[in-house]
């Protein structure tokens, strides 16, 4: 899984274009982490195979981290561009994520030519006949949480970079991140009135 995983990397930093992976290739990736992870635990710690299985195990996972960024922008970049899903490039994994990302790319395109020749849509009519002065309230996409302990950054759910924080600070989080943080002890919940 070793040889896949660097001719993969290897293609994606190379090359400009978005490269094909198997349909499962993910889950055979987290299948060789989990068993290498699994191996870690029963080996002698100052043993020989135990110092080159961590160095195997940091290998597959900053080559990993580079190859998802890598497909990430260049998946980004395609459906954007192209307006089509590149599916017979994409894991399964990829083809899900990318259904709703494809959708919006191709209604904000839309959204923009029409703007674009002086025409809006009629929800967009609607909604800017709001009073100046009347509250907007928007769904509450956010949960505040208070740290208990220092953390470094993180990604959150919606893709962007938060923190880092230190203990007793405040932060609106999505509420995916927000729900893992208090779940490890890490936060608590903050009521917002």
């Amino acid at each position: 899984m070793y040889n896949e995983l660097y001719a993969a990397w290897q293609r994606e930093i190379d090359d400009p274009t978005l490269g094909g992976l198997p349909l499962d290739f993910y889950a055979k990736i987290a299948e060789y982490l989990r068993r290498i992870k699994e191996e870690d635990k029963v080996l002698d710690k100052k043993s020989v195979k135990m110092n080159l299985l961590e160095h195997e195990s940091a290998n597959v996972e900053r080559m990993l981290e580079e190859l998802l960024g890598a497909r990430y922008r260049k998946i980004i970049k395609t459906v954007t561009k192209s307006q089509k899903l590149p599916s017979e490039l994409l894991t399964i994994e990829e083809t899900r994520m990318c259904e709703t990302f494809a959708d919006f790319a191709k209604s904000y395109q839309k959204f923009a030519f029409n703007l674009t020749q002086g025409q809006i849509t009629e929800s967009a009519k609607a909604a800017t006949k709001v009073e100046a002065n009347a509250e907007v309230t928007l769904p509450h996409k956010r949960s505040t949480i208070r740290f208990l302990k220092n953390i470094p950054a993180i990604m959150g759910a919606d893709m962007k970079s938060y923190g880092p924080f230190v203990a007793e600070d405040v932060a609106s989080l999505p509420p995916q991140n927000a729900q893992i943080l208090v779940k490890q002890g890490l936060a608590v919940l903050v009521e917002v009135s």
